[in-house]
């Protein structure tokens, strides 16, 4: 006696065969902004960085100037 119904591994399948446009549609939406996100997130490190390491020369000079003796 076969049996017509699914598999188990039919039923489990993490992937289907049918994609959903909606469901996809959503995903390029996270995406989009996941990457505008990342873009500002990056831009904002690299502007700290660079606050961070003129605020270091400063002191650095600032030091420097206060202990060099003529």
């Amino acid at each position: 006696m076969a049996s017509k119904s699914s598999s188990w591994a039919d039923q489990w399948d993490p992937e289907p065969a049918y994609i959903n446009p909606a469901t996809s549609n959503k995903n390029s939406k996270f995406s989009d902004k996941f990457d505008k996100t990342k873009a500002a997130a990056s831009t904002g490190v690299r502007k700290a960085k660079a606050g961070a390491t003129a605020a270091i020369q400063w002191v650095k000079f600032k030091y420097h100037k206060t202990t060099t003796k003529h």
